[in-house]
């Protein structure tokens, strides 16, 4: 039998709040998602502003983070032609991200749960998703 450590909903929220902080200090509203460790959704919040087309994006970022247990834009490093791992983001249906914005959440050693973000560049997405797990890790401290 298997025990599993995962987010709750009450930890996503905590997630959102400090990505959504860093978004509104940046100015730039985003779509910010948070995951399990399975990758399977918890919470969501699009901010007034946030692209339509990033809703799936973040939570495809997320996804990834926790699912693959490495953050998206490690992918993106691997992800050009002549290299092994060049197609990822073609794998499980095209939900595998490569661009920057989706971090595993790690407890203990543990993946428990992913953030994805988007809206901005994926230099802000990445800025965002960071002040989330900021957010979090000072909570559970």
């Amino acid at each position: 039998m298997l025990t599993i450590n995962r987010l709750s909903h009450e930890d996503a929220l905590v997630l959102i709040h400090g990505a959504r902080e860093k978004s509104r200090e940046i100015g730039v509203p985003m779509c910010i998602s948070i995951v399990d460790e399975s990758g399977n959704l918890i919470a969501f919040e699009r901010m007034d502003g946030g692209k339509v087309t990033s809703i799936t994006v973040s939570a495809d970022k997320a996804y990834t983070a926790a699912a693959a247990r490495k953050a998206t834009h490690e992918y993106n490093a691997v992800n050009i032609p002549g290299n092994l791992a060049f197609g990822i983001h073609t794998e499980v249906g095209g939900r595998i991200s490569t661009v920057g914005g989706g971090l595993p959440v790690i407890v203990k050693g543990e993946v428990v749960g992913g953030i994805g973000l988007s809206s901005g560049t994926p230099a802000q997405d990445m800025e965002c998703a960071e002040a989330g797990l900021k957010r979090f890790y000072q909570a559970i401290e």
